[in-house]
């Protein structure tokens, strides 16, 4: 199937954030407000399933699984992209048509179930099916049941054996101090070492500050926990690498191309388990050769970043009945396979830990047996404003002179500025 890898970004700047979400006020958030039969025409907005055969792994399977067992609700489905799903729902929240049902990104729940855009679910669905325990934690908001996981995208680092082996490097880096010793060794003849640059920056040096023991907020969401040395030795790192000359901001690849390890240009790289997925259609041969290797971040602790796409339900639906049963089904193992091999993403479900698709994709596997070290982004109401600030104010202490403690120490100010605000 076609594989579209892109950056979850989204666009809620500070002033229209704040509009929008005022607006939505209204609405029921209990999850008593779904009692009665399933029935009625409602929208379902989503940013994944794309392409044609996303689309026909919706409407025809997903959907039509979904018609044979609630015949008396019609679903329509407004497609999007991620770049674009903030602005939808913003718009809809200050229009009063929210869509019923609305897939999100991991760190979202928080900024709308404070409003009462999204309605809590029922705490029972929890155990509906056997997920990883950590996977439902970005569902949750004040303790309280929002979202239903559908897919995960864990962020990991993929390296070259052969790169390896012909080095003499017999095992992964186990700690940073390991990671840029190595980096250095495979970085020769135009090739660097490492590059952790081709997903988002926020993305990479979050990962970072989970693994070097840091915290973005604390868990009340109020508080700002990044700005001490842990965030400051996250962002140093990287500004070491680039000194060694075994890391190059300026090669990053594009969502989509050959990355970097797979055309040789780099040793190791930080990416998505989405990648052995590009990698079977793009290089297949580096497979069949095993040639790609995966390992999970560390030094204080390990740490994968955990992110992925999550089903909830408006707090203003007309049909709340058929919304729940939707934002269910979605969330089956049946529905969250087909969506996971589409995209070749992460189905967090034990359920679906021993199917075919998780052995045969090693990424995918080895991000299922590493949930214990998974980390989310977000777990503040402010996170939306704050998401999209990450990337500008720590970009000049790569690309420039400025250094790592006063970007953070900026970014840390704009982060305390916006929870102040909520």
């Amino acid at each position: 199937m076609e594989l579209r890898r892109r950056s979850l970004l989204a666009a809620i700047g500070a002033g229209t954030a704040a509009a929008a979400l005022g607006a939505c006020g209204t609405g029921t958030s209990t999850s008593g407000s779904a009692d009665g039969p399933a029935e009625g025409e409602i929208t379902l907005l989503t940013p994944i399933y794309e392409g044609a055969d996303g689309k026909t792994l919706l409407e025809k399977e997903i959907l039509g699984g979904f018609r044979k067992k609630y015949p008396d609700v019609k679903v329509n489905v407004d497609y999007t992209t991620y770049a674009q799903l903030n602005e939808k729902i913003t718009t809809g929240l200050a229009g009063g048509l929210l869509p019923d049902v609305l897939m999100m990104g991991v760190g979202w729940i928080p900024p709308f179930a404070a409003k009462k855009a999204i309605a809590e679910l029922p705490e029972k669905l929890a155990t509906a099916h056997d997920y990883e325990e950590r996977v439902l934690e970005p569902s949750r908001y004040d303790g309280k049941l929002y979202a239903l996981p559908v897919v995960l995208d864990t962020r990991i680092v993929v390296y070259r054996k052969d790169h390896f082996a012909e080095a003499g490097i017999k095992k992964t880096p186990a700690n940073w101090a390991e990671l840029r010793a190595v980096a250095k060794q495979l970085t020769k003849n135009g090739r660097i070492g490492f590059d952790p640059f081709s997903i988002d920056l926020r993305q990479c040096w979050e990962t970072f500050l989970f693994a070097n023991g840091g915290q973005l907020f604390s868990a009340d969401g109020k508080k700002v926990l990044f700005t001490d040395a842990r965030g400051v030795e996250a962002l140093q790192f990287f500004k070491d690498l680039i000194a060694d000359g075994s890391a190059d901001y300026a090669r990053k690849t594009d969502a989509g191309a050959p990355s970097n390890v797979q055309t040789g240009k780099a040793s190791m790289m930080m990416t998505t388990s989405a990648l052995w997925k590009q990698a079977e259609e793009q290089t297949p041969d580096l497979l069949k050769d095993d040639k790609l290797g995966a390992f999970i971040l560390a030094n204080r602790k390990p740490a994968m970043l955990q992110g992925g796409t999550l089903v909830t339900q408006s707090a203003s639906s007309k049909h709340p009945a058929a919304a729940r049963a939707l934002v269910e089904y979605l969330a089956t193992p049946e529905s969250i396979i087909g969506a996971a091999e589409q995209r070749g993403s992460v189905p967090g479900l034990k359920d679906l830990s021993d199917t075919s698709y998780v052995k045969e994709n090693k990424f995918v596997d080895l991000s299922l047996r590493s949930m214990g070290a998974a980390c989310s982004e977000g777990g503040t109401p402010a996170w939306m404003e704050i998401r999209e600030k990450i990337k500008p104010t720590l970009e000049p202490a790569i690309v420039g002179n400025q250094s790592a403690k006063d970007a953070i120490a900026e970014l840390g100010r704009l982060a305390e500025a916006a929870i102040g605000r909520m």
